[in-house]
Order: structure tokens, then C-alpha cells, then sequence
């Protein structure tokens, strides 16, 4: 038996006072000032020139092929080229023997003087008729007859000539020259080899690779976008209709040199629905060889006022919408719908849903729901 129970009583009190807090049982106060904003980096929207690029896929090409053929029937006799090297055009590259077609000159060349003696006797006879048939010694028939053997002989004399002229063609056919400057490919035949002037298969294999060619598709749809962009005056194109090019490489690398778009195919492809551009580059070290597989980047025009946001400020809702948060004067997030034409670097353009002046979210969206107040602050990264 206790014998304090006022002691205890007094204790109890106590107790239940402290685990009170001074609030009703209620908890700990929350702090006078509120819970802090969170902080979010926005940009404000400017209108600002953007060069417009586009990146289609291509495959390099030779500026100019050429296949050597043979022009005459014999066995080659040497190559005298070195495969790979650079040749130019009228350079001898294979030696055909040329034994037959020297002795079919000589006899082009005695029959040609065979029908110069011929055509000789042939005028000597029409003059001497010529003259007697004035005289009334021979008829006019003998005459004629003379004179349409000077004819004759002169008709032969001029078929000699071409045969002649024939042979010595032939002749300088056996020595295979190149058509054109560029680099040569390995040798198709060797020495020993019989080839003829209707062969399918080609002795070797010359291409022009300073300037190359890079043939690239880009689709029909994209292709009338931009073309009604530009009348449309929303996009600016060069004074010259001329698009610059740059190349970037398998390895990823940039290539060197820049180019320019020469040539679009005037026909779609039906089975692809894109059309064939082709671009011309410089390639004075040879480094680009037919069959490479890049990567071009056109510029497609220029736009005077696009309104640039960053990739990151820009998200999809639900629907598959494009959307940005946006922040007005008094802190609060609203949520934009907006239209999004094309990337410009790690940028879209938007052109429609915000305006000049707008403050888009771009760093700490996790933090920023629309509806909510935020502190907002210039992002670092522009």
C-alpha cells in the first residue's frame, strides 16, 4: 500500500503534460515560414536564326567510270600500268601484238597505190578520148566509157584510202590507252591472254575519285515539306539554290572537306518513295573511295525567327502530345501543348503552343507540376 498517493497522482500530471507538446496531442508544430519552393532552371524564349540541317544516309560514288575494252581481237602482249596508280587519259596501259594489223596496213597501203596508178591511166585515157572525139576520130559512146573508168578509178582510189585509214586504226587500237584521268583497279588479264573487241569482260576498270560523287535519299514527303516551307517564306535558301554538305564518316569522324548539292532526281522511286540527291566533294588525297557508306548533313535552308527548346525541356503526355512546362510571372507551372517541326542541333523548333518571352522549364521538371508554385532561375545550360 502506497503511502504517497498524492506524490504519485502529482507524477501522472506531469507525464501526460510533456507527451501533450503544449497542443492537444496533436503533434509537433510545423515551422513558421512554410516548406521551401523547389527551384527550377528555365529559359526565357527569344526568336533566332537557325541554319536548318537534315541527315540522310549515302554511299560514294566515282565522278566518271570508265571500263577498258579492247577495240581489236590478238593476244597482250604486256601491262604497262602498275594496278592502284593514278593514270591519265591517253595513257598506254596494255600492248596487243600488233604484227597483223602492220602487215594489214602495208597491204591497205600498196592498194591505195595500186589505184592511184590505175586512176592515173584511167584520166590519161579520158583526156586522149576527150580530145579525139572533138576531133570526130572516136564516138561520143568510146568517150563516155573512157571517162566513166576515171570515175570508177577514182572511187576505188577513195575506197583504198578509207581501207587505209581503216587499218591504221586498228593498228593503234592494239596499244589499249586509257579514256580518261583517274585512278586504275587491278588488272582483269594477263600477259598471254587472247581478248577480243566484243568481249563482255573489261581489261580493267579506270575512276575518277577528285572530285567524288555522294549519292544520298531523303523521302518525297520531307522533300514537299521543305519545298513549301521555303515558299511559304518561312524558311530562307541560298542565292544560288546551292546547299552546302558535310560528311561524317563510318568511324564517326567528320570529313575534311565540305561539299555541295549538284544534283536531285527529278523522278520518286516508287518502291521507297524518296528521291536521289547527289552532292560533289573535294578528294585531293584520295580518301573517300567509291562504296563507302556516310552520313550527309544538308543544310536545307535557313529560318529567320524559330523559337529554339532545348530536347530536354520537351516531354510527351499520354495522347503522345509534345508538351513543356512553363512558368508565368508569379511562379506557377502551366502545361503547353506544342508542335514541334524539326531538330536543330540538340534543340527542337517549335512553332506553334508558346511565344517570345515565355520562361520553359528545363532543369528539375521531377520537381515542377503543373499548378504548383516554383522558384525559377536561369538554367545553365542555354
Amino acid at each position: 500500500m502506497n503511502k504517497h498517493p498524492n506524490f504519485t497522482m502529482s507524477l501522472a500530471l506531469l507525464l501526460l503534460a510533456g507527451c501533450g507538446g503544449g497542443n492537444g496531442g496533436g503533434g509537433p508544430a510545423a515551422p513558421a515560414g512554410g516548406a521551401p519552393l523547389a527551384e527550377v532552371g528555365v529559359i526565357t524564349l527569344a526568336p533566332q536564326p537557325v541554319e536548318l540541317t537534315v541527315e540522310l544516309p549515302g554511299r560514294t560514288a566515282a565522278n566518271r567510270i570508265a571500263q577498258v575494252r579492247p577495240q581489236v581481237d590478238g593476244i597482250v602482249l604486256r601491262r604497262l600500268f602498275t594496278e592502284g596508280a593514278e593514270v591519265r587519259a591517253g595513257q598506254p596501259l596494255y600492248q596487243i601484238d600488233a604484227a597483223p594489223y602492220r602487215a594489214a596496213v602495208q597491204r591497205a597501203e600498196a592498194a591505195v597505190a595500186s589505184a592511184e596508178a590505175q586512176l592515173h591511166a584511167a584520166r590519161l585515157l579520158a583526156e586522149r578520148f576527150g580530145r579525139l572525139q572533138q576531133g570526130g576520130v572516136v564516138s561520143r559512146q568510146d568517150f563516155d566509157d573512157a571517162d566513166a573508168a576515171r570515175l570508177s578509178a577514182e572511187a576505188s582510189l577513195a575506197a583504198s584510202r578509207a581501207a587505209l585509214d581503216t587499218a591504221r586504226i586498228d593498228l593503234g587500237y592494239t596499244e589499249v590507252r586509257s579514256p580518261i584521268n583517274g585512278r586504275i583497279g587491278r588488272s582483269l588479264v594477263t600477259e598471254g591472254a587472247l581478248v577480243t573487241r566484243n568481249q563482255d569482260e573489261p581489261l580493267a576498270t579506270v575512276a575518277q575519285l577528285d572530285p567524288i560523287l555522294v549519292d544520298v535519299t531523303q523521302s518525297s514527303a520531307e522533300l514537299l515539306r521543305l519545298k513549301q516551307d521555303i515558299a511559304a517564306g518561312r524558311l530562307q535558301q541560298d542565292a544560288r539554290q546551292e546547299a552546302g554538305v558535310s560528311l561524317t564518316l563510318e568511324d564517326g569522324r567528320e570529313y575534311a572537306h565540305k561539299g555541295r548539292l549538284r544534283f536531285s532526281e527529278v523522278t520518286v522511286d516508287e518502291g521507297t518513295g524518296s528521291v536521289v540527291l547527289r552532292a560533289e566533294f573535294p578528294n585531293p588525297e584520295r580518301f573517300l573511295l567509291p562504296g563507302m557508306f556516310v552520313r550527309a548533313q544538308l543544310q536545307s535552308g535557313r529560318s529567320p525567327e524559330a523559337l529554339l527548346v532545348p530536347q530536354a525541356g520537351v516531354s510527351r503526355n499520354a495522347r503522345g502530345e509534345a508538351t513543356v512546362l512553363v512558368v508565368d510571372g508569379e511562379g506557377m507551372v502551366g502545361e503547353r501543348v506544342v508542335e514541334v517541326a524539326r531538330a536543330a542541333g540538340s534543340r527542337w523548333i517549335v512553332t506553334q503552343g508558346v511565344s517570345a518571352g515565355d520562361r520553359v522549364i528545363v532543369e528539375g521538371l521531377q520537381k515542377a507540376r503543373p499548378g504548383t508554385k516554383v522558384n525559377a532561375m536561369p538554367a545553365t545550360e542555354r
